[in-house]
């Protein structure tokens, strides 16, 4: 058994049952909004809420996030197989998961992104459903980082032959000539700093804007 595509809630590491209080947040809101754009995933997603970019790019396109900074392929699994997604008829999902799945290997990883596109449109089968490729890790080269190059190399593969699945990269060029990745780009080495979260995700609000108008028939759309 794959436990990164087992449906698995959050284990309450720190007692104060944060995870479980998200979770039941979101299936609240998923009956209180009417989205055209649903995030889920982990902090590729979540952090987008918190940036400036969220009122000024997103929010006018009828966005909702729920995304959970340190979910796994399975926890986000679990949280689609526990009703977060099932009152919700958005146009797009934007899925962007895998990175925090350390102890798994790159077929593990592929296998719990794929159960998350499938649960993902057997509820929404005329969703389009955007797949962010992983973002690199760790100031310099390291066996992470070639663990996310594989899943990155083979993610279209995988999920090729499921309709209305679009892979990106929004992946700018974070790791330079020698190898390294700059704190300038992710303060950690792991997270991104708002210069690069912008580098990053004004692209992504191009691209979901264009999906709109196309699913719209439009060549323009107006997001009021």
């Amino acid at each position: 058994m794959n436990p990164a595509s087992t449906p698995t809630s959050m284990k309450d590491q720190y007692g104060d049952g944060w995870w479980m209080s998200l979770h039941k947040r979101f299936l609240i809101e998923s009956t209180e909004q009417e989205p055209d754009v649903l995030f889920i995933g982990d902090f590729t997603v979540s952090m987008i809420a918190h940036t400036d970019m969220w009122e000024k790019l997103f929010i006018g396109m009828h966005c909702l996030n729920f995304g959970i900074a340190e979910d796994q392929t399975q926890h986000v699994l679990w949280r689609i197989e526990n009703g977060e997604i099932d009152t919700l008829n958005p146009k797009i999902v934007v899925l962007g998961v895998g990175t925090n799945n350390h102890d798994n290997t790159a077929d593990q990883i592929l296998d719990g992104i794929h159960a998350c596109v499938k649960a993902i449109t057997a509820r929404h089968p005329s969703a389009t459903v955007v797949v962010v490729k992983l973002f690199p890790s760790g100031q310099n080269p390291n066996p992470v980082r070639k663990k996310i190059e594989e899943v990155n190399k083979r993610l279209e593969g995988v999920l090729h032959g499921i309709p209305q699945v679009q892979v990106v990269n929004l992946d700018p060029g974070f790791v330079q000539l020698d190898g390294s990745i700059s704190h300038h780009d992710m303060y950690d080495y792991r997270h991104l700093t708002r210069h690069a979260a912008r580098r990053v995700y004004e692209p992504l609000a191009d691209l979901l804007q264009q999906l709109i108008c196309e699913r719209s028939g439009t060549e323009s759309a107006s997001f009021d």
